[in-house]
């Protein structure tokens, strides 16, 4: 019990010791967080002006950009400022804000995915029925649904967490308050219980991902069955940007978490770490964007430009 004490500050793990990659950092993670911010905002932005997208999949979109901004907020500032004032410090209060947030966003996140990959079953599979099943209350309802289970799951994760006695000291392996990291300084005592949310956790995810496949094998059923190749072209081209998204949200989670752990921290647990909680919230405006017509025509629209 001598080693138990009461934490009032973490520290986190650095990208390097000079000065001068300090600066790089910084500059680097300026460009990153900016590109997300202008490439999420836009999409926000147009599908809220634009009338011609005020349907269920550009709803359930725009719910997606408004998520991927905070989570590439609740992580990037922070480490840019540590960056700027040559510290590694982040207090108690500030690390459990970072999880609670970080673990609210991304679950919200895999779950409006989830739905989205139902809006796409029900337009390509039951397209008659698409305007009743997916009617304005009903979209309204689901993405309420995905907000409030993210909450919940946040709460009972970060509340477990942080329940826990930290005795094995205060540095946190990551850039970031990451839970696999923080239960490293945690008491043995009260680890199972951490152990447990983890498995709930695991099972939630492959979940939403049995959902997501079997939803897709479907999918490609129905466009299979398609006589013509126009509409089999076009009936592809709205699941591919969502296919994208999830198998980049899956990849770089998978790659980050299932790769063999070691013992001191390594470049690789960095790399890794940047891939699944910056990569995402980057790449999805562009992979949404780039062979949309719908809004690449709303944004010529709203910016005047032909």
């Amino acid at each position: 019990m001598s080693n138990r004490t009461t934490m009032s500050e973490f520290l986190l793990l650095g990208f390097s010791e000079v000065q001068e990659l300090h600066i790089l950092h910084f500059v680097g993670f300026l460009l990153i967080y900016l590109a997300a911010l202008v490439g999420n905002l836009l999409i926000i932005m147009v599908i809220g002006f634009d009338y011609h997208l005020h349907n269920p999949m550009y709803f359930f979109l725009m719910n997606l950009s408004i998520l991927d901004l905070g989570s590439i907020s609740v992580i990037v500032p922070k480490s840019m400022a540590n960056s700027l004032m040559n510290t590694r410090s982040i207090s108690y209060v500030g690390c459990v804000g970072q999880v609670f947030f970080l673990l609210f966003l991304v679950g919200t996140d895999f779950s409006l995915l989830t739905i989205m990959a139902y809006d796409r079953y029900v337009a390509i599979c039951q397209p008659l029925h698409y305007e009743t099943i997916m009617n304005r209350k009903a979209c309204v309802q689901m993405a309420a649904g995905t907000w409030i289970s993210g909450i919940l799951y946040s709460v009972l994760h970060t509340g477990n967490t942080f329940s826990l006695t930290f005795c094995g000291g205060n540095i946190v392996d990551q850039f970031f308050c990451e839970i696999p990291k923080l239960l490293k300084l945690a008491c043995s005592d009260s680890y199972l219980s951490e152990v447990g949310v983890l498995a709930f956790s695991v099972c939630l995810v492959l979940g939403c991902f049995v959902f997501i496949i079997v939803s897709y094998v479907q999918i490609f059923k129905s466009v299979l069955r398609i006589p013509s190749e126009q509409g089999r072209h076009k009936a592809f081209s709205t699941c591919l940007p969502h296919l994208t998204v999830v198998s980049l949200f899956l990849c770089t989670g998978a790659f980050a978490y299932l790769k063999p752990t070691s013992s001191s921290p390594s470049a690789l647990d960095l790399v890794a770490a940047v891939l699944y909680s910056v990569l995402p919230p980057i790449m999805n405006p562009i992979i949404y964007s780039m062979r949309n017509k719908e809004i690449k025509a709303a944004l010529r629209r709203l910016t005047g430009c032909r």
